[in-house]
């Protein structure tokens, strides 16, 4: 067995292809071949009979294993991702976009190469606030985010959908700062998401990155309402009845977005996707580690 010793937390772990696997997925490798590589890392210590390492000198091997397959950008780009690892900086990132986009599965991807422990989506905030606010009290919370002018009073000359969606997200996004507030306070990395998640309605500060996912067309989102009934309880039907609805507040959360300078990306092809949110992060977090 392998040992690897951190000087800098004083322990010694095992030796873990799993880790160093989401370490180098961090540089925007595909899991497959980083599985490979950290393979290859694990038999080249055996080879050199290393059963007792520093992670220091993972880090170093794995590197030139990346430059001997040529691949120089994602080396550098795994030493940065160690880098802040190793500094213990705190990352929050909030995505947003309508139902059916596919917030839930970038989450997970983003989450596992963060190494970000759990997944906060805006509907479970919501769902809490349903359990302890009558529906009397707060009508909008208790249906869906495009059916929230049924049961608002909107004043006159004001958009029904987007009046009845606003008042929902300010509901909810009391919850979303909440959250942000207690991983402000005690410095745990964080990812939230959902169709709550707007722009203007939630202040990021530090280390916080918020990014606006969309879909190209409406016949794109319908298909992804189809593949998400291949893995979940909730039916397609009243979600594509309401498709145009849906459309309509993904218009508006552009606007937003474009208003209050936060990312628009759209997902198209999921690696595409968190490729594209991962180098904006860097090439954010890059800026300001240079600076400290």
């Amino acid at each position: 067995m392998i040992v690897v010793t951190d000087s800098e937390r004083k322990i010694r772990l095992p030796f873990s292809r799993g880790i160093l696997t989401r370490s180098i997925t961090l540089a925007g490798i595909d899991v497959g071949v980083a599985y490979a590589i950290a393979t290859e890392v694990q038999k080249e210590l055996g080879r050199r009979k290393r059963y007792a390492v520093t992670t220091d000198e993972i880090r170093e091997l794995t590197y030139s294993k990346l430059i001997e397959k040529g691949l120089k950008d994602a080396a550098e780009r795994y030493l940065f991702w160690r880098t802040l690892r190793r500094r213990r900086v705190r990352l929050a990132v909030l995505l947003g976009g309508t139902t059916g986009v596919g917030k839930s599965t970038i989450a997970t991807e983003l989450a596992f190469r963060l190494g970000i422990r759990s997944i906060i989506g805006t509907d479970t905030i919501r769902e809490v606030l349903r359990k302890v606010i009558a529906r009397e009290l707060l009508p909008d919370i208790h249906v869906s985010s495009f059916l929230a002018s049924e049961v608002v009073s909107v004043p006159k000359g004001m958009n029904p959908l987007v009046y009845g969606f606003e008042t929902q997200v300010k509901h909810v996004s009391v919850g979303i700062r909440a959250v942000l507030e207690r991983s402000r306070r005690e410095g745990l990395n964080t990812l939230i998401e959902g169709i709550h998640v707007v722009p203007g309605f939630v202040e990021t500060t530090g280390n916080e990155f918020m990014y606006l996912i969309t879909v190209p067309s409406e016949e794109h989102l319908i298909s992804h309402f189809y593949e998400r009934a291949r893995y979940s309880a909730r039916g397609v039907e009243r979600y594509i009845e309401n498709a145009d609805r849906i459309m309509a507040i993904q218009e508006y959360l552009v606007e937003r977005a474009r208003e209050f300078g936060v990312p628009v990306i759209e997902n198209v092809e999921l690696e595409s996707t968190v490729s594209a949110i991962m180098e904006d992060m860097m090439k954010k977090l890059k800026g300001k580690v240079e600076e400290d």
